[in-house]
């Protein structure tokens, strides 16, 4: 009898200022800009067996400043960039919703409405995963759900380390948060390595 495929893990990436560079409420696909190291970042960490989910908070379209049309023309171009450098992503889930949402109902980070539905959708065990990005939302996910959240000094990352206080761990960037997950799969302790 063959046995059941373990689950999959993931690394959950925040896209503004994580894996494009942040213009605030981009609209205009002209404006995407993949930041520098951020599609090898995410090759090396497929490499890894790990799936890769976009995990965006898009309240401009909530505020009215850009249209659902013009978020899918983004988000096209960022696909369109990203296969460019070889990476294919697993999933992309975002949420509309704007900051004072009631909390036990919206999908805005870091709520774990989008972060559940990727996990049931793509077959993914969040208590192995990791969840990256610029702000604190992007990371604090990590508490409710397990893993490992891991905060990037890009974007609004420097503004953001300080309120992070040593509860989670810093880096540079996209490429050097993929080094350090690398890193935490060998290490005796660390996560369990993939299947």
């Amino acid at each position: 009898m063959k046995a059941a495929a373990a689950p999959r893990r993931a690394v959950f990436a925040d896209r503004d200022g994580t894996i494009i560079e942040d213009r605030r409420y981009v609209a205009d696909p002209a404006l995407v800009s993949l930041i520098p190291g951020a599609p090898e970042a995410l090759l090396r960490l497929r490499e890894m067996g790990f799936a890769l989910v976009v995990v965006t908070n898009q309240s401009g379209i909530g505020r009215g400043l850009y249209t659902l049309a013009d978020y899918r023309r983004v988000a096209a171009e960022v696909k369109r960039q990203l296969a460019a450098a070889g990476v294919v992503v697993d999933g992309t889930y975002f949420c509309t919703d704007g900051p004072g949402g009631d909390p036990e109902t919206t999908c805005r980070k870091p709520s774990p409405v989008m972060y559940r539905t990727a996990a049931a959708a793509l077959g993914i065990e969040t208590g192995g995963s990791y969840f990256v990005g610029d702000k604190l939302s992007d990371v604090l996910p990590a508490r409710t759900l397990g893993g490992t959240g891991i905060l990037v000094r890009t974007g609004h990352g420097r503004g953001e380390e300080r309120r992070v206080a040593g509860s989670f761990p810093v880096v540079d960037d996209l490429a050097e948060a993929a080094a350090l997950i690398g890193r935490l799969e060998i290490r005796p302790g660390g996560p369990r390595p993939m299947p």
